[in-house]
């Protein structure tokens, strides 16, 4: 039975995607219906991804009783994740046979709450009950009040669509509308207009959760760990993908430990031209920067402009040599 019932989504599913490549709406309504009838449980839309393809079609289509269809059907499936052991429950009443005056409901996606109580207390005393994955555990947040302003409904979009990204917020069960809501209502909250400011921020925060290359901060907003409002106001360092963390703190690592090592005395010396004023009243430093096995690094620094800069081993040995030629043969 649940073989079949996968094959039917999986069909529908496949009907749907072709409507949304092509932006043609002819039929959703009715394949939606067939979609309601199905008996759905966690593991099905797992499986299937029948949530991006319904998503797809509510938000391309004009038609209202599709769009609201289709949201309903979104919404009483994630009914399926509001507690532990709920794809368990779906797969139990859907085993269960079946009386003559039972009948098909147009909200089949979400049982009746007291009906499945009074089933399960006699279940659970038999058979244990089996705890979901805690990426079905999303923490809830009070829902953003609605706008009428177009430029704060459509930042709500685009932020709605950048955490659409990827293929997480289905298994993990998201709201990306009301997340992208709250965290759109966390931004104008605190500037109390949609000026260039508003709208910078806004674009950020798409930025970063779009970023391929960061796909653990829009995880952490979908799953509940950074809050909306937490990531209304998080400046980019904070943003940003561990990797690019590591290679700041490197660079701040290696510019404060040059600093450093030009602001100690080193060696005067006239064998150096500075770039900047073209004077040789210089000071060097060496110093091992890199492994023992590769040759130390020379710091200049200039005394008449304070002009700081490297030099490379090639033309440090050339100055030597002059100085052994110069000496040699005078």
């Amino acid at each position: 039975m649940g073989k079949k019932e996968e094959e039917e989504i999986i069909r529908i599913a496949k009907k749907m995607d072709k409507m949304a490549q092509k932006k043609s709406g002819v039929g959703a309504l009715d394949l939606l219906k067939e979609l309601r009838a199905v008996p759905m449980t966690l593991e099905l839309l797992q499986s299937t991804r029948i949530g991006m393809s319904v998503n797809a079609i509510r938000k391309q289509s004009t038609d209202d009783e599709v769009t609201s269809l289709a949201k309903a059907l979104i919404k009483s499936w994630k009914k399926l994740l509001d507690e532990p052991g709920g794809g368990d429950k779906s797969e139990e009443k859907r085993k269960e046979p079946s009386t003559p005056t039972s009948t098909v409901s147009p909200s089949q996606g979400s049982p009746e709450p007291r009906e499945e109580s009074s089933s399960n207390d006699s279940s659970s005393k038999s058979e244990p009950v089996e705890v979901m994955p805690s990426n079905s555990l999303i923490s809830t947040f009070p829902r953003a009040p609605s706008t009428s302003d177009s430029v704060r409904m459509k930042c709500r979009e685009m932020l709605s669509q950048a955490l659409q990204a990827g293929d997480d917020y289905i298994a993990i069960g998201a709201d990306c509308d009301e997340l992208g809501a709250q965290i759109e209502e966390s931004i104008f909250s605190e500037f109390q207009n949609t000026d260039p400011k508003y709208k910078n921020r806004v674009r950020s925060r798409i930025a970063n959760l779009k970023d391929i290359k960061n796909p653990n901060l829009r995880r952490n907003v979908l799953c509940g760990n950074v809050a909306p409002d937490r990531m209304a106001k998080m400046t980019a360092e904070e943003m940003a993908s561990d990797e690019l963390k590591l290679i700041r703190k490197n660079l701040t690592k290696e510019a404060i430990r040059d600093h450093q090592v030009s602001q100690t005395g080193g060696t005067q010396t006239d064998l150096f031209t500075c770039g900047k004023c073209k004077k040789k009243r210089c000071t060097y430093t060496q110093v091992q920067t890199r492994s023992a096995d590769e040759p130390m690094t020379t710091f200049v620094f200039c005394m008449e402009c304070g002009n700081r800069w490297k030099v490379r081993v090639s033309v440090l040995c050339v100055f030597v040599c002059v100085i052994f030629f110069a000496f040699t043969f005078a």
